[in-house]
């Protein structure tokens, strides 16, 4: 019987598969490289939208004019709104009262502690122009209040 001197173990190509599964075990999987770049998305989004608050600020305080002043209350109140959206969530829990009785909970649980900070921060630089927003509805709310 002759041997076929071409003839090649498939030994070294089981290893590099081998090598190739240990590989992709430490590659990140597809959903994980997707939620990065969600979240990723999603920082940007909202430095966009504080972005587009403080320059609105700027020109309030330039303008001061009713129709800054609406475009300002509404971006605040849009980047509030997606930043309590993104950074708490409500979950529903069961517990007993005092009696023993079932009673349903729900909690507030913080998802994201640097979006709150960012909300945080995003007040405490435009506390002034939040304050004269506030007395400027006032004012409004009197207005109303005497003509009707």
């Amino acid at each position: 019987m002759k041997i076929n001197p071409d003839f090649r173990s498939f030994n070294k190509e089981i290893k590099r598969s081998g090598d190739f599964s240990i590989q992709q075990a430490q590659e990140k999987s597809f959903s994980d490289l997707l939620g990065q770049q969600e979240e990723k998305s999603n920082q940007e989004q909202l430095q966009k939208m504080l972005n587009q608050v403080q320059e609105q600020g700027e020109r309030l305080l330039r303008t001061m004019s009713i129709r800054e002043l609406r475009a300002y209350k509404r971006l605040i109140q849009q980047f509030l709104e997606e930043t309590a959206r993104r950074g708490v969530g409500i979950k529903d829990t069961m517990g007993m009262d005092r009696r023993g009785r079932g009673k349903k909970y729900k909690l507030l649980n913080e998802i994201d502690g640097h979006l709150l900070q960012m909300a945080d921060d995003l007040l405490v630089q435009e506390q002034g122009r939040v304050e004269l927003l506030h007395h400027i509805g006032e004012i409004k709310g009197l207005l109303i209040n005497f003509f009707y």
